[in-house]
């Protein structure tokens, strides 16, 4: 955009440090989208368009309806604990700090005495408490163990309401008769409901909330057919909106770090927040979700030098030598700019139910990165070495690693002899 390029589309390859997932490959396409003097409303609008356009073209697919649903991150987490919420059932969070404010069970009551901002949540499921054996109820307790770090997992329990209406496990006497007369009249708990509770710093409570409620929901799925919750079929497409531009570094070390990227603009709301308090300030980050799943993501950058200059510096206490040439171009002027980065493969999975999207891709890597074809990466031989003009020299940790200009210098020699 900085060099007059108004707007671009591109097919790119990708590739990622990450290890294989269902949804995620070392190397994987985005469809990557780029616009000069466009507004965040505009990338969307298109993009809505855009799908709504293709998916009409094939008959095994419900209509897109849009506009698309939009729902600001602090909603996300509050109703679904996911900022790429699966809105094609309900079972909603609920807040029920209250009940247990003065609950002397000691997760509940040290939750309350060591968190700033602490709270339970709660979400319910009627009549499930049946499907779930003690088997079941510790699988999903290693699911989310293993999804959490424990320095950041809160306290977390599923309830099961017996037929009498007490809770398995003796809980009654732990809780409290007070504390459960509550929980049942805030809840509506009848006999044989499942009851998801988590208590901790409110954001930690949320997430791990949320995360239980798709795996209870996927349990009861697989035990109970696929459409239980009347899933099947539907196309959720929805927009996450308004993220935060910072969050507390992950490392728990003092300061902030972007929550997208160090290039996404301020909300507009934000401008004077983020030279005053930048960890209030919202941003202009969007995310496109499709049954819970993140299919692309995007931002309005940022085209002013002096406060791209303060949030790298300032904000982030980042050093800018390496950026200087990006922040010396914005000097020179460059227009309003954002884009948007589809995920194609992990789209065409969804859309094919498919697993994993292993499915979708020609040649998909095994776990390690290794491509089962080619058996890349492999060592080179000794003739493409000489060819590509390739050495092997040893780090400083003893590694061996490619010397891409090796030979160079012998190849400017036959250069020079023959002119």
């Amino acid at each position: 955009m900085v060099g007059g390029i108004d707007r671009y589309m591109q097919i790119a390859r990708c590739y990622r440090d990450e290890t294989s997932k269902p949804d995620r490959q070392p190397e994987f396409t985005q469809v990557d989208l780029e616009m000069s003097f466009v507004t965040q409303d505009g990338i969307m609008d298109m993009v809505e368009a855009l799908l709504q356009y293709s998916l009409a073209l094939g008959d095994d697919f419900p209509p897109v309806v849009t506009p698309f649903l939009r729902m600001n991150y602090a909603d996300a987490i509050r109703l679904y604990g996911s900022d790429k919420p699966d809105t094609r059932f309900d079972h909603l969070l609920q807040d029920v700090t209250d009940v247990f404010s003065q609950c002397s069970f000691s997760p509940f009551a040290e939750a309350f005495r060591s968190k700033p901002r602490a709270s339970v949540q709660a979400v319910k499921f009627d009549s499930a408490a049946v499907h779930f054996s003690n088997k079941d109820v510790e699988e999903l307790t290693e699911v989310v163990r293993k999804s959490f770090p424990e320095a950041k997992r809160p306290f977390f329990v599923l309830l099961r309401v017996k037929s009498d209406g007490t809770f398995h496990g003796n809980l009654d006497q732990r809780l409290g008769d007070v504390t459960c007369d509550r929980l049942r009249n805030d809840l509506g708990l009848k006999p044989n409901d499942l009851v998801v509770l988590t208590a901790g710093r409110h954001d930690a409570a949320c997430l791990v909330a949320g995360k239980m409620r798709l795996e209870v929901a996927n349990a009861l799925r697989t035990k109970l057919g696929s459409d239980v919750f009347g899933m099947d079929g539907k196309m959720n497409f929805l927009w996450v909106v308004d993220f935060p531009l910072f969050l507390p570094k992950e490392d728990g070390s003092p300061g902030l770090e972007s929550a997208h990227h160090p290039f996404t603009a301020p909300h507009p709301d934000s401008m004077e927040v983020v030279y005053t308090c930048p960890e209030k300030a919202r941003s202009q980050h969007y995310d496109l979700v499709l049954n819970g799943n993140e299919i692309g993501g995007g931002s309005i950058r940022i085209h002013e030098s002096k406060l791209q200059r303060h949030i790298l510096r300032d904000v982030l206490r980042e050093k800018t030598d390496s950026l200087e040439h990006l922040i010396e171009a914005l000097e020179f002027g460059c227009p309003p700019h954002g884009g948007i980065a589809l995920g194609l493969d992990r789209l065409v999975a969804l859309l094919c139910k498919s697993p994993t999207i292993r499915e979708v891709i020609a040649f998909p890597k095994a776990s390690e990165g290794r491509c089962l074809m080619s058996k890349a990466p492999a060592p080179i031989s000794e003739d493409d070495r000489k060819y590509y003009h390739l050495s092997e020299v040893p780090d400083v940790d003893g590694v061996k690693s490619l010397n891409i200009g090796a030979g160079l210098e012998r190849l400017e020699t036959k250069k020079e002899e023959i002119v």
